[in-house]
């Protein structure tokens, strides 16, 4: 049993010197290459943190080979990364740095004033001028020695998500919760040692840490996909033809927009063998353009979780076209992950009842990072166990369970609100809009609770005839789920992942 994912890595460099582990735009990183670049980074590491172990060590690094070495770097010194995305403004990140405290910063010249203004006292490895020099082999003796002391639970990474103060929330992830999802994915889709993966998952989410630990684990090679292409699908689509992908896992915007543009037909990729979506509902008109385009061998799979219980906790594999006036099921918990659907009174709901999806397993995290209140409040003992502690994470999703045992996602807490003595679910509304009527090509319902109204912001190529848009919503919905507002853009706000960036759209909405 291992319980260090660098173990793992050592096993892959040590088996597959000369393949590729990286390819970065002009650049081909074999794994041997990429291990002697995390030593490097590592020295340094151990150095700036004077051999400490089990602290926190952040990467402000576009999503580049260097930031892969950098990961791996931090694993091997016995501390854990956290990735931050060279995007965010100068106060968030100072925000995380004051939560987190970490114990140096692994970043490029580029970026180096950046950290500086926010702490000048702030540790810092800058990649681009470290110089070639020979690593002793006492030195690297004593880090395989350190590893020997960690154990599974101890932390691989921390995950910042958005809080609702202003500061991300910064999640606690561990070894183990990364080991038993590779091992759940791995088995069920049978995915090889050979799975080359378009990587499109900004490098501060879940879903790149899950590819990381796959290069790691499985020996995968990750084509990084550069953030700029999202305004270019076609050039996503022949970049993973050119490096022959055969998995990718995105989040459904990205997939929408190329649906959107008929680019499967254009552009086939015959090389996929597995295509995973999560984050966020994908509507079932669009999903269906997608597996239309391959065959039957390609393996489709619906994922659903939140951060907090490592990457996803249920599975829906997708073997047949959809029903569009339906969403798509999140189907089951993955293995040793248990989710129960409780209601207002902490007790299990029955089918085809609505409540709140809760999870125990593994994969929970250890809680927020630094922030014992919210920790407190999410991760709960489980109401339904009275005889000795057990965690449990609640979502703040609203799911039920079919009559064919499949779990529903049906929306978010704080997207059910009472209008007009109803109680309504804002993505029913959005469901009907896009997916049965299939009126525009994207939207988001939102509540402004000062007018009491209920708005839509919609992205389309044209503006439409708001008369012409309440008669057609009005023949599926019943009167008081009509929106009131109707506002136009030609492209919905995302955020870093490539989410609708709903809180948002909720703010202009409600200020005005």
């Amino acid at each position: 049993m291992r319980y260090n994912f660098y173990n793992e890595f050592a096993d892959t460099v040590r088996n597959n010197p000369q393949k590729t582990a990286v390819y970065d735009g002009d650049v081909s990183v074999t794994f041997s290459q990429l291990h002697e670049r995390e030593l490097k980074i590592a020295s340094c590491i151990d150095c700036a943190v004077a051999g400490k172990t089990k602290t926190p060590v952040g990467v402000l690094l576009p999503k580049c080979a260097d930031s892969v070495a950098a990961d791996i770097g931090i694993i091997h010194t016995g501390n854990f990364y956290m990735n931050l995305d060279v995007k965010y403004p100068e106060e968030r990140l100072g925000n995380i740095f004051k939560v987190i405290q970490p114990s140096c910063i692994v970043t490029s010249s580029k970026y180096k004033p950046l950290v500086e203004r926010i702490d000048a006292s702030m540790p810092l490895i800058v990649v681009d001028e470290l110089v070639d020099s020979n690593i002793e082999n006492s030195f690297k003796r004593e880090l395989m020695h350190r590893l020997e002391l960690m154990i599974d639970t101890d932390l691989l990474c921390i995950i910042n998500t958005s809080g609702s103060t202003g500061t991300p929330k910064s999640v606690a992830l561990t070894h183990r919760g990364f080991f038993d999802y590779v091992r759940c994915t791995s088995e069920t889709w049978n995915l090889t040692n050979d799975e080359i993966i378009g990587s499109m998952a900004p490098i501060g989410f879940d879903h790149f840490s899950f590819e990381l630990c796959m290069l790691m684990a499985k020996a995968a090679t990750l084509v990084v996909i550069p953030d700029h292409f999202n305004m270019f699908p076609v050039k996503i689509l022949n970049l993973m033809n050119e490096h022959k992908v055969t998995f990718i896992f995105w989040v459904p915007t990205i997939m929408v927009n190329i649906a959107n543009m008929d680019l499967l037909e254009k552009i086939p990729m015959p090389t996929i063998k597995h295509i995973w979506f999560a984050g966020e509902v994908f509507p079932t008109n669009k999903f269906n353009v997608w597996y239309r385009a391959f065959p039957k061998t390609v393996q489709f799979v619906n994922l659903y979780g939140p951060c907090e219980i490592t990457v996803d906790c249920t599975w829906f594999e997708c073997t047949h076209v959809m029903d569009e006036a339906k969403p798509m099921p999140i189907g089951h918990a993955c293995r040793n992950m248990n989710v129960m659907i409780l209601n207002e009174n902490n007790e299990l709901v029955g089918k085809n009842e609505e409540g709140e999806i809760c999870v125990r397993g593994t994969g929970l995290a250890m809680g927020y990072y630094n922030n014992p209140e919210k920790t407190a409040a999410a991760f709960v003992q489980n109401p339904l166990n009275h005889s000795y502690p057990e965690l449990i994470y609640r979502t703040g999703d609203i799911g039920l369970v079919n009559d064919d045992g499949e779990i529903i996602f049906k929306g978010r807490r704080d997207t059910l609100i009472k209008h007009s003595g109803y109680r309504i679910e804002l993505s029913e509304i959005e469901h009907i809009i896009m997916n049965k009527l299939k009126l525009v090509r994207n939207c988001c319902v939102v509540y402004n609770w000062g007018k009491k109204e209920i708005t839509l912001v919609y992205e389309n190529d044209s503006e439409i005839d708001v008369a012409a848009f309440r008669r057609q919503i009005a023949a599926e919905l019943p009167k008081y789920m009509i929106p009131t507002a109707y506002i136009y853009m030609k492209e919905l706000p995302r955020g870093g992942t490539g989410k609708i960036d709903r809180a948002l759209l909720n703010k202009q909405v409600n200020e005005g």
